[in-house]
């Protein structure tokens, strides 16, 4: 492949203490964090060039470790970071959010109970047009039966690019975790609407190379092309080596050319967010 290797999504934090507390929300992936410093081994042992790095929502509100990080190696890291949308403050951040050194745009999650009136109620309808007036893309995870109110969004908004995570899931494995893929496939007619291919692992049985993946990725592809579905692992979650995690897709689904590989592992998400690797 030309392009180099891109994940479209991995977690770094740094522990709770007294000077720089989590929020009391949710538990970590796993209980040691991921520093910048061991994900660049991981990368350079998988052949991964770079991550988008994403703030985990444990750390609550806040993007400082993901930005020094992404200040510190630039041609290896880039952030979409996270706002709380429903405080007034917020919306004077959107005009100058990609002016952050290392920042491309902005992550939600919108899939828990306490989060999914965020999207179903309307309490960030403001967002979307500011986004899309100053070139702001967003990433998003919500439930599968929330994908319409999203159509709803690109028609609305064709200049905002949208990314749904993790092809919408959010719990379950196999059949169970799939069952709502439909809705997602149903966004592909936006072109202004992309997913991430990224997580699946972590929600099948199958262990690697995870052909019990294929059928649904074929899916995905038949529906977005490869130019609109990126790669990522969400290592934290990764249920096998991170080099498995690039050997899955790059090695174990014959029909992919090499081509689409090129687009999949990392020129689609760098084209999509404006990032330029070095």
């Amino acid at each position: 492949m030309a392009m180099p290797v891109v994940d479209s999504q991995v977690h770094i934090w740094a522990r709770s203490s007294p000077e720089r507390p989590w929020p009391a929300r949710h538990q970590p992936h796993r209980a040691e964090p991921i520093t910048a410093d061991e994900l660049l081994r991981e990368m350079d042992a998988a052949g991964v060039k770079g991550c988008v790095l994403v703030p985990p929502s444990w750390e609550g509100d806040r993007n400082d470790v993901c930005l020094d990080a992404a200040r510190r190696h630039p041609g290896r890291f880039a952030v979409m970071g996270r706002l709380d949308p429903t405080l007034p403050e917020s919306r004077g951040l959107i005009a100058d959010w990609r002016k952050q050194p290392g920042m491309l745009g902005l992550r939600f999650t919108m899939h828990r109970p306490t989060l999914r009136p965020w999207l179903t109620e309307g309490h960030i309808d403001w967002l979307w047009p500011v986004a899309e007036k100053h070139g702001v893309p967003i990433m998003t995870l919500a439930v599968h039966t929330d994908m319409h109110l999203f159509d709803k969004v690109a028609e609305r908004h064709p200049g905002l690019k949208l990314t749904i995570d993790h092809l919408g899931l959010t719990t379950g494995k196999d059949e169970e975790a799939f069952r709502g893929l439909d809705h997602v496939l149903a966004l592909a007619k936006r072109p202004n609407v992309a997913v991430k291919v990224s997580c699946l692992p972590h929600y099948t049985t199958d262990p690697y190379p995870f052909r019990a993946l294929h059928p649904y990725i074929r899916r995905t592809y038949d529906a977005f092309g490869p130019k609109r579905m990126f790669w990522g692992t969400d290592l934290s979650r990764l249920p096998c080596s991170y080099r498995q995690g690039v050997t899955y897709f790059t090695e174990e689904i014959p029909w992919l050319t090499a081509g689409d590989k090129e687009w999949i592992m990392g020129r689609g998400v760098c084209e999509w967010l404006g990032w330029v690797i070095k």
